[in-house]
Protein backbone atom coordinates (compact mmCIF):
# COMPACT_ATOMS: atom_id res chain seq x y z
CA UNK A 1 0.00 0.00 0.00
CA UNK A 2 1.59 3.59 -1.31
CA UNK A 3 0.76 6.31 1.16
CA UNK A 4 0.57 9.77 -0.10
CA UNK A 5 1.22 12.76 1.32
CA UNK A 6 -0.63 15.80 0.46
CA UNK A 7 1.54 19.19 0.85
CA UNK A 8 -0.99 21.78 2.67
CA UNK A 9 0.00 25.19 1.32
CA UNK A 10 0.70 27.11 4.76
CA UNK A 11 -2.08 29.55 5.74
CA UNK A 12 -0.09 32.47 5.89
CA UNK A 13 -0.60 32.27 2.00
CA UNK A 14 -3.66 33.02 -0.24
CA UNK A 15 -5.77 29.91 -1.04
CA UNK A 16 -6.40 31.77 -4.12
CA UNK A 17 -3.96 34.75 -5.42
CA UNK A 18 -6.53 36.61 -6.34
CA UNK A 19 -4.81 39.71 -6.32
CA UNK A 20 -2.61 38.11 -9.34
CA UNK A 21 -5.74 37.17 -10.94
CA UNK A 22 -8.71 35.40 -10.39
CA UNK A 23 -8.31 31.89 -9.66
CA UNK A 24 -4.23 31.93 -9.60
CA UNK A 25 -2.52 29.16 -7.67
CA UNK A 26 0.85 29.78 -8.86
CA UNK A 27 2.90 32.75 -8.01
CA UNK A 28 4.50 34.88 -10.86
CA UNK A 29 8.26 33.89 -10.51
CA UNK A 30 10.17 32.48 -13.24
CA UNK A 31 10.82 28.66 -13.11
CA UNK A 32 13.90 27.81 -10.67
CA UNK A 33 13.70 31.64 -8.71
CA UNK A 34 14.34 31.14 -5.13
CA UNK A 35 11.74 33.95 -4.21
CA UNK A 36 8.95 31.03 -4.35
CA UNK A 37 10.61 29.02 -1.89
CA UNK A 38 11.86 32.00 0.25
CA UNK A 39 8.03 32.75 0.36
CA UNK A 40 7.76 29.39 1.58
CA UNK A 41 9.83 28.82 4.34
CA UNK A 42 8.65 32.18 5.49
CA UNK A 43 5.07 31.40 5.46
CA UNK A 44 5.97 27.95 7.22
CA UNK A 45 7.27 30.13 10.04
CA UNK A 46 4.43 32.10 10.22
CA UNK A 47 2.17 29.57 10.58
CA UNK A 48 4.72 27.58 13.23
CA UNK A 49 4.46 30.81 15.55
CA UNK A 50 1.08 31.13 14.92
CA UNK A 51 1.87 34.66 14.68
CA UNK A 52 -0.14 35.44 11.07
CA UNK A 53 -2.78 37.76 12.62
CA UNK A 54 -0.03 39.96 14.00
CA UNK A 55 2.31 40.01 11.02
CA UNK A 56 3.33 42.75 8.66
CA UNK A 57 5.39 42.17 5.80
CA UNK A 58 7.34 44.71 3.90
CA UNK A 59 8.12 44.52 0.51
CA UNK A 60 10.37 47.06 -1.48
CA UNK A 61 10.90 47.45 -5.49
CA UNK A 62 12.43 44.31 -7.17
CA UNK A 63 11.21 40.53 -7.71
CA UNK A 64 9.87 40.92 -3.82
CA UNK A 65 7.55 43.81 -4.71
CA UNK A 66 4.44 41.46 -5.45
CA UNK A 67 4.84 39.56 -1.75
CA UNK A 68 1.37 41.56 -1.19
CA UNK A 69 -0.05 39.05 -4.01
CA UNK A 70 0.93 35.98 -1.90
CA UNK A 71 1.12 36.54 2.13
CA UNK A 72 -2.23 36.86 4.07
CA UNK A 73 -0.91 38.92 6.54
CA UNK A 74 -0.73 42.68 6.74
CA UNK A 75 1.25 44.35 3.59
CA UNK A 76 3.19 47.53 3.46
CA UNK A 77 4.71 48.12 -0.32
CA UNK A 78 7.49 50.25 0.17
CA UNK A 79 9.65 52.62 -2.54
CA UNK A 80 12.78 50.95 -3.63
CA UNK A 81 15.41 50.29 -0.50
CA UNK A 82 13.16 51.73 2.02
CA UNK A 83 11.69 48.51 3.58
CA UNK A 84 13.70 48.66 7.01
CA UNK A 85 13.00 52.48 7.46
CA UNK A 86 9.12 51.90 6.64
CA UNK A 87 9.50 47.96 9.00
CA UNK A 88 10.73 50.67 11.52
CA UNK A 89 7.61 53.02 11.23
CA UNK A 90 5.28 49.86 11.55
CA UNK A 91 7.60 49.11 14.47
CA UNK A 92 7.22 51.73 16.32
CA UNK A 93 3.77 52.73 16.10
CA UNK A 94 1.86 49.65 16.30
CA UNK A 95 1.92 47.61 19.51
CA UNK A 96 4.79 45.66 20.92
CA UNK A 97 3.17 42.41 19.79
CA UNK A 98 3.33 43.58 15.92
CA UNK A 99 6.06 40.96 13.81
CA UNK A 100 7.37 42.82 11.43
CA UNK A 101 9.39 41.23 8.25
CA UNK A 102 11.47 43.18 5.72
CA UNK A 103 11.62 41.48 2.60
CA UNK A 104 14.33 42.62 0.62
CA UNK A 105 16.23 41.67 -2.56
CA UNK A 106 20.48 42.97 -2.85
CA UNK A 107 20.28 45.47 -5.75
CA UNK A 108 17.34 46.86 -3.15
CA UNK A 109 18.96 46.51 0.23
CA UNK A 110 22.37 46.56 -0.54
CA UNK A 111 22.23 49.27 -3.73
CA UNK A 112 19.76 51.93 -3.25
CA UNK A 113 18.87 50.65 0.14
CA UNK A 114 22.38 50.59 2.09
CA UNK A 115 21.94 53.73 4.57
CA UNK A 116 18.33 52.71 5.44
CA UNK A 117 19.40 48.70 6.41
CA UNK A 118 22.85 50.47 8.35
CA UNK A 119 20.50 52.56 10.41
CA UNK A 120 17.54 50.13 11.34
CA UNK A 121 20.57 47.47 12.38
CA UNK A 122 22.30 50.03 14.16
CA UNK A 123 19.46 51.12 16.23
CA UNK A 124 18.36 47.17 16.93
CA UNK A 125 15.13 47.86 16.06
CA UNK A 126 12.92 44.45 16.48
CA UNK A 127 12.51 43.46 13.33
CA UNK A 128 13.43 40.56 11.00
CA UNK A 129 15.33 41.55 7.73
CA UNK A 130 15.22 38.36 4.93
CA UNK A 131 17.75 39.45 2.53
CA UNK A 132 17.67 37.44 -0.85
CA UNK A 133 20.75 37.36 -2.52
CA UNK A 134 21.20 36.41 -5.86
CA UNK A 135 24.06 38.37 -6.89
CA UNK A 136 22.35 40.38 -9.57
CA UNK A 137 18.96 42.60 -10.41
CA UNK A 138 16.60 40.06 -11.36
CA UNK A 139 13.41 42.20 -11.96
CA UNK A 140 14.53 44.89 -14.73
CA UNK A 141 16.71 42.64 -16.90
CA UNK A 142 19.54 40.96 -14.93
CA UNK A 143 21.79 43.95 -14.11
CA UNK A 144 25.03 43.86 -12.03
CA UNK A 145 23.87 44.10 -8.56
CA UNK A 146 26.41 45.61 -5.12
CA UNK A 147 26.49 41.24 -4.84
CA UNK A 148 27.98 40.25 -8.54
CA UNK A 149 30.61 37.83 -8.14
CA UNK A 150 34.28 39.37 -9.78
CA UNK A 151 34.14 37.83 -13.77
CA UNK A 152 30.52 37.63 -13.38
CA UNK A 153 28.80 39.07 -16.31
CA UNK A 154 25.63 41.33 -16.66
CA UNK A 155 24.16 43.34 -18.63
CA UNK A 156 25.90 46.11 -17.17
CA UNK A 157 29.38 44.18 -16.92
CA UNK A 158 28.92 42.05 -20.17
CA UNK A 159 33.07 41.38 -19.78
CA UNK A 160 32.70 40.57 -16.05
CA UNK A 161 32.93 42.80 -12.75
CA UNK A 162 36.14 44.07 -11.98
CA UNK A 163 37.89 45.63 -9.00
CA UNK A 164 39.57 47.94 -10.54
CA UNK A 165 36.21 49.18 -12.61
CA UNK A 166 33.08 48.42 -10.16
CA UNK A 167 34.43 47.06 -7.30
CA UNK A 168 34.25 44.31 -4.64
CA UNK A 169 30.97 42.41 -3.93
CA UNK A 170 29.62 43.45 -0.52
CA UNK A 171 29.23 41.26 2.03
CA UNK A 172 26.07 42.63 3.86
CA UNK A 173 26.32 39.80 6.73
CA UNK A 174 30.16 40.53 7.41
CA UNK A 175 29.04 44.63 7.47
CA UNK A 176 25.59 43.82 9.27
CA UNK A 177 27.55 41.37 11.69
CA UNK A 178 29.79 44.00 12.89
CA UNK A 179 27.65 46.46 14.10
CA UNK A 180 27.00 46.37 18.07
CA UNK A 181 22.94 46.14 18.17
CA UNK A 182 21.89 43.31 15.92
CA UNK A 183 21.05 40.35 17.97
CA UNK A 184 21.19 37.44 15.41
CA UNK A 185 22.98 37.14 11.81
CA UNK A 186 23.15 34.57 9.47
CA UNK A 187 23.63 33.32 5.81
CA UNK A 188 21.96 30.45 4.53
CA UNK A 189 21.41 28.65 1.02
CA UNK A 190 18.88 27.55 -1.31
CA UNK A 191 21.53 25.64 -3.25
CA UNK A 192 20.52 22.14 -2.44
CA UNK A 193 17.81 20.26 -0.36
CA UNK A 194 20.28 20.36 2.84
CA UNK A 195 20.64 23.63 3.03
CA UNK A 196 16.95 24.49 2.51
CA UNK A 197 16.08 22.40 5.45
CA UNK A 198 18.80 24.64 7.06
CA UNK A 199 17.18 27.68 5.77
CA UNK A 200 14.03 26.49 6.94
CA UNK A 201 15.32 26.53 11.02
CA UNK A 202 17.28 29.60 10.45
CA UNK A 203 14.07 31.91 9.19
CA UNK A 204 12.26 30.55 12.49
CA UNK A 205 14.48 31.34 14.90
CA UNK A 206 14.51 34.54 13.20
CA UNK A 207 11.19 35.13 13.71
CA UNK A 208 11.42 33.29 16.91
CA UNK A 209 13.53 35.87 18.12
CA UNK A 210 11.26 38.84 17.29
CA UNK A 211 7.95 37.22 19.11
CA UNK A 212 10.45 37.34 22.05
CA UNK A 213 11.48 41.05 21.42
CA UNK A 214 15.15 40.14 21.68
CA UNK A 215 15.60 43.34 18.80
CA UNK A 216 16.89 42.52 14.85
CA UNK A 217 17.84 39.56 12.69
CA UNK A 218 19.30 39.47 9.66
CA UNK A 219 18.52 36.33 7.48
CA UNK A 220 20.78 36.36 4.13
CA UNK A 221 19.73 34.07 1.92
CA UNK A 222 21.89 32.69 -1.37
CA UNK A 223 18.79 32.12 -4.06
CA UNK A 224 18.84 31.24 -7.76
CA UNK A 225 18.13 33.31 -10.38
CA UNK A 226 18.16 31.16 -13.65
CA UNK A 227 16.69 33.59 -15.96
CA UNK A 228 19.02 36.56 -14.74
CA UNK A 229 22.30 33.98 -14.77
CA UNK A 230 20.92 32.35 -18.46
CA UNK A 231 20.86 28.89 -16.75
CA UNK A 232 18.38 26.14 -16.46
CA UNK A 233 17.16 25.57 -13.01
CA UNK A 234 19.27 22.67 -12.05
CA UNK A 235 22.42 24.50 -13.63
CA UNK A 236 21.57 27.32 -10.77
CA UNK A 237 21.73 25.32 -8.15
CA UNK A 238 24.58 23.94 -8.81
CA UNK A 239 26.21 27.57 -9.79
CA UNK A 240 25.34 28.47 -5.97
CA UNK A 241 26.92 25.52 -4.14
CA UNK A 242 30.22 25.78 -6.64
CA UNK A 243 30.25 29.29 -6.85
CA UNK A 244 28.00 32.01 -4.77
CA UNK A 245 28.64 30.13 -1.54
CA UNK A 246 32.26 30.26 -1.77
CA UNK A 247 32.39 33.84 -1.82
CA UNK A 248 29.49 34.18 0.33
CA UNK A 249 29.98 31.22 3.32
CA UNK A 250 27.08 30.35 4.65
CA UNK A 251 27.04 29.86 8.65
CA UNK A 252 26.13 31.84 11.77
CA UNK A 253 28.08 35.34 12.23
CA UNK A 254 26.02 36.61 15.57
CA UNK A 255 24.05 34.61 17.60
CA UNK A 256 23.14 36.77 21.04
CA UNK A 257 20.20 34.81 22.15
CA UNK A 258 21.25 32.26 24.33
CA UNK A 259 21.18 35.02 26.89
CA UNK A 260 17.74 35.19 28.46
CA UNK A 261 15.03 37.34 26.43
CA UNK A 262 14.53 40.69 27.59
CA UNK A 263 11.48 41.68 29.35
CA UNK A 264 10.70 44.37 27.24
CA UNK A 265 12.53 46.75 24.21
CA UNK A 266 12.15 50.38 26.17
CA UNK A 267 10.95 52.99 23.59
CA UNK A 268 10.10 56.30 23.70
CA UNK A 269 6.05 57.08 23.92
CA UNK A 270 4.56 60.05 23.58
CA UNK A 271 0.97 61.27 25.05
CA UNK A 272 -0.98 62.94 22.46
CA UNK A 273 -0.70 66.15 24.57
CA UNK A 274 3.16 65.98 24.01
CA UNK A 275 3.09 65.19 20.77
CA UNK A 276 0.78 68.26 20.20
CA UNK A 277 2.89 70.21 22.77
CA UNK A 278 6.56 69.57 20.96
CA UNK A 279 4.67 70.87 17.35
CA UNK A 280 4.06 74.11 18.87
CA UNK A 281 5.01 76.56 16.68
CA UNK A 282 7.34 78.81 19.60
CA UNK A 283 6.22 80.08 22.35
CA UNK A 284 3.01 81.86 20.51
CA UNK A 285 -0.28 80.64 22.43
CA UNK A 286 -3.00 79.54 20.03
CA UNK A 287 -5.24 82.54 18.42
CA UNK A 288 -8.96 82.13 17.39
CA UNK A 289 -9.85 82.15 14.07
CA UNK A 290 -13.27 82.24 12.17
CA UNK A 291 -13.48 79.09 9.66
CA UNK A 292 -11.89 79.45 6.29
CA UNK A 293 -14.63 80.34 3.36
CA UNK A 294 -12.43 77.84 1.22
CA UNK A 295 -9.08 75.79 1.29
CA UNK A 296 -6.60 77.51 0.68
CA UNK A 297 -3.52 75.75 -1.62
CA UNK A 298 -0.57 78.15 -2.41
CA UNK A 299 2.49 78.24 -4.36
CA UNK A 300 5.07 80.62 -3.08
CA UNK A 301 7.83 80.65 -6.14
CA UNK A 302 11.27 82.66 -6.39
CA UNK A 303 14.88 81.97 -6.54
CA UNK A 304 17.15 81.93 -3.94
CA UNK A 305 17.99 84.97 -1.54
CA UNK A 306 14.34 86.15 -1.96
CA UNK A 307 13.07 84.26 1.34
CA UNK A 308 10.63 82.31 0.14
CA UNK A 309 11.20 79.12 2.00
CA UNK A 310 11.14 80.44 5.11
CA UNK A 311 8.42 83.00 4.44
CA UNK A 312 6.41 80.12 3.27
CA UNK A 313 7.06 78.20 5.92
CA UNK A 314 5.96 81.01 8.63
CA UNK A 315 2.42 80.80 6.58
CA UNK A 316 1.92 77.16 7.53
CA UNK A 317 3.18 78.15 11.03
CA UNK A 318 0.66 81.04 10.99
CA UNK A 319 -2.20 78.44 10.22
CA UNK A 320 -1.37 76.35 12.56
CA UNK A 321 -1.15 78.95 15.41
CA UNK A 322 -4.90 79.78 14.34
CA UNK A 323 -6.07 76.46 14.92
CA UNK A 324 -6.07 75.29 11.31
CA UNK A 325 -4.42 72.35 9.59
CA UNK A 326 -1.78 73.34 7.58
CA UNK A 327 1.32 70.90 5.38
CA UNK A 328 4.10 72.91 3.75
CA UNK A 329 6.46 71.06 1.33
CA UNK A 330 9.55 72.80 -0.12
CA UNK A 331 11.02 72.22 -3.67
CA UNK A 332 14.27 73.01 -4.48
CA UNK A 333 14.60 73.88 -8.16
CA UNK A 334 18.27 74.71 -9.78
CA UNK A 335 17.95 78.39 -9.03
CA UNK A 336 20.66 79.65 -9.62
CA UNK A 337 20.69 78.90 -12.89
CA UNK A 338 17.47 80.33 -13.57
CA UNK A 339 14.80 77.83 -12.40
CA UNK A 340 12.33 77.91 -9.60
CA UNK A 341 12.48 77.30 -6.06
CA UNK A 342 9.21 76.82 -4.54
CA UNK A 343 7.13 75.76 -1.89
CA UNK A 344 3.66 74.50 -1.42
CA UNK A 345 1.07 75.26 1.60
CA UNK A 346 -2.23 73.85 2.22
CA UNK A 347 -4.40 75.24 4.78
CA UNK A 348 -7.70 73.68 5.99
CA UNK A 349 -10.40 73.40 8.11
CA UNK A 350 -9.82 69.85 7.76
CA UNK A 351 -7.47 66.75 7.44
CA UNK A 352 -5.19 67.54 4.94
CA UNK A 353 -4.48 64.36 2.92
CA UNK A 354 -1.55 65.62 0.74
CA UNK A 355 0.91 68.15 0.83
CA UNK A 356 1.30 68.26 -2.76
CA UNK A 357 -0.06 71.32 -4.68
CA UNK A 358 -0.57 70.95 -8.45
CA UNK A 359 -3.43 73.30 -9.02
CA UNK A 360 -2.94 75.96 -6.56
CA UNK A 361 -5.71 78.62 -6.18
CA UNK A 362 -2.69 81.22 -4.73
CA UNK A 363 0.44 81.91 -6.56
CA UNK A 364 2.57 84.49 -5.12
CA UNK A 365 5.42 84.93 -7.95
CA UNK A 366 8.37 86.43 -7.04
CA UNK A 367 10.44 86.36 -10.24
CA UNK A 368 9.81 86.16 -14.05
CA UNK A 369 10.52 82.11 -14.35
CA UNK A 370 8.01 81.44 -11.33
CA UNK A 371 5.02 82.84 -13.23
CA UNK A 372 5.57 81.63 -16.41
CA UNK A 373 5.62 78.12 -14.86
CA UNK A 374 3.02 77.86 -12.77
CA UNK A 375 0.44 81.07 -14.20
CA UNK A 376 -1.47 78.06 -16.15
CA UNK A 377 -1.98 75.74 -13.85
CA UNK A 378 -3.58 78.63 -11.06
CA UNK A 379 -7.47 77.69 -10.29
CA UNK A 380 -9.63 79.91 -11.83
CA UNK A 381 -11.12 82.69 -10.20
CA UNK A 382 -7.84 82.02 -8.16
CA UNK A 383 -5.12 84.84 -6.40
CA UNK A 384 -2.07 85.69 -8.48
CA UNK A 385 0.46 88.08 -6.31
CA UNK A 386 2.89 89.07 -8.91
CA UNK A 387 6.51 90.72 -7.57
CA UNK A 388 6.05 93.35 -10.77
CA UNK A 389 9.93 94.49 -9.37
CA UNK A 390 11.19 92.01 -11.38
CA UNK A 391 8.05 90.45 -13.60
CA UNK A 392 7.68 92.97 -16.06
CA UNK A 393 5.01 90.90 -18.15
CA UNK A 394 1.11 91.52 -17.13
CA UNK A 395 -0.96 88.24 -16.38
CA UNK A 396 -1.98 86.92 -19.64
CA UNK A 397 -5.35 85.41 -18.18
CA UNK A 398 -8.46 87.28 -17.11
CA UNK A 399 -9.90 85.00 -15.22
CA UNK A 400 -7.64 85.23 -11.93
CA UNK A 401 -7.48 87.86 -9.62
CA UNK A 402 -4.19 89.83 -10.01
CA UNK A 403 -2.32 92.21 -7.65
CA UNK A 404 0.93 93.63 -8.40
CA UNK A 405 3.30 94.62 -5.87
CA UNK A 406 7.03 95.68 -6.23
CA UNK A 407 7.89 93.29 -3.16
CA UNK A 408 11.53 93.62 -3.88
CA UNK A 409 11.45 97.30 -4.26
CA UNK A 410 9.92 97.49 -0.50
CA UNK A 411 12.07 94.76 0.28
CA UNK A 412 15.62 97.10 -0.61
CA UNK A 413 13.93 100.23 0.80
CA UNK A 414 13.64 98.33 3.75
CA UNK A 415 16.95 97.56 4.19
CA UNK A 416 17.26 94.06 3.20
CA UNK A 417 16.35 92.16 0.13
CA UNK A 418 15.39 88.82 1.66
CA UNK A 419 12.32 90.73 3.27
CA UNK A 420 11.00 90.57 -0.27
CA UNK A 421 8.87 87.53 -0.30
CA UNK A 422 7.65 88.28 3.87
CA UNK A 423 6.50 91.67 1.74
CA UNK A 424 4.44 89.95 -0.60
CA UNK A 425 3.27 87.16 2.12
CA UNK A 426 1.65 90.47 4.20
CA UNK A 427 -0.64 91.40 1.05
CA UNK A 428 -1.59 88.06 0.78
CA UNK A 429 -2.79 87.42 4.55
CA UNK A 430 -4.53 90.79 4.18
CA UNK A 431 -6.53 90.10 1.22
CA UNK A 432 -7.54 86.51 1.84
CA UNK A 433 -7.56 86.52 5.32
CA UNK A 434 -6.24 83.07 5.33
CA UNK A 435 -4.27 84.13 8.30
CA UNK A 436 -4.34 87.27 10.03
CA UNK A 437 -1.45 89.96 9.78
CA UNK A 438 -1.51 90.35 13.69
CA UNK A 439 -0.74 86.63 13.76
CA UNK A 440 2.11 86.77 11.66
CA UNK A 441 3.64 89.58 13.67
CA UNK A 442 3.04 87.59 16.29
CA UNK A 443 4.99 84.86 14.59
CA UNK A 444 8.30 86.11 13.26
CA UNK A 445 10.11 86.79 16.38
CA UNK A 446 9.93 82.69 16.87
CA UNK A 447 9.88 81.57 13.44
CA UNK A 448 13.32 83.84 12.02
CA UNK A 449 16.04 81.75 13.27
CA UNK A 450 18.43 84.66 13.16
CA UNK A 451 17.30 87.18 15.80
CA UNK A 452 19.04 90.32 14.10
CA UNK A 453 16.43 89.64 11.38
CA UNK A 454 13.04 89.95 13.16
CA UNK A 455 12.91 93.43 13.53
CA UNK A 456 13.66 94.35 9.48
CA UNK A 457 10.97 91.33 8.91
CA UNK A 458 8.07 92.95 11.24
CA UNK A 459 8.78 95.63 9.09
CA UNK A 460 8.27 94.07 5.74
CA UNK A 461 4.83 92.64 6.96
CA UNK A 462 4.00 96.40 8.00
CA UNK A 463 5.63 97.67 4.50
CA UNK A 464 3.14 94.99 2.72
CA UNK A 465 -0.05 95.68 4.27
CA UNK A 466 0.14 99.29 4.10
CA UNK A 467 0.76 98.73 0.26
CA UNK A 468 -2.18 96.55 0.28
CA UNK A 469 -4.44 99.20 1.85
CA UNK A 470 -3.22 101.83 -0.53
CA UNK A 471 -3.62 100.44 -3.54
CA UNK A 472 -6.13 97.38 -2.97
CA UNK A 473 -8.60 97.71 0.11
CA UNK A 474 -11.76 98.75 -1.07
Amino acid sequence: MTTVIKHQKPSAFYDEFFRKGPGQKTTHYCPGCGHGVAHKLVAEAIDNLGIQDRTVFCSPVGCSVFGYYYFDTGNVQCSHGRAAAAATGVCRTLDEDRIVISYQGDGDLAGIGMGAIMHAANRGENLTVFFINNAIYGMTGGQMAPTTLLGQKTTTSPRGRTAENEGYPIHMSEVISQLEAPVFVERVTLGDAKGVMKAKRVVQKALQNQVEKRGFSFVEILSPCPIGWKMNSMDARHWITEKLEKIFPVGNLRDDTKEPAPVSIPRMKLTDEELIDLFKSGEVESVKAGSLLNEQLVKVAGFGGQGVMSASALLAKCAVAENRHATWLPSYGPEMRGGTANASVVISNEAIGAPVVETPNVLIAMNAPSLDLFEESVQPKGMVIVNSSLIERKVKRDDVNVMYVPATDIAIELGSVMTATIVALAVYAAASGAVSVETMQKMIPSSIKRKNLVDINLKAVEAGLKYYKEHYQK
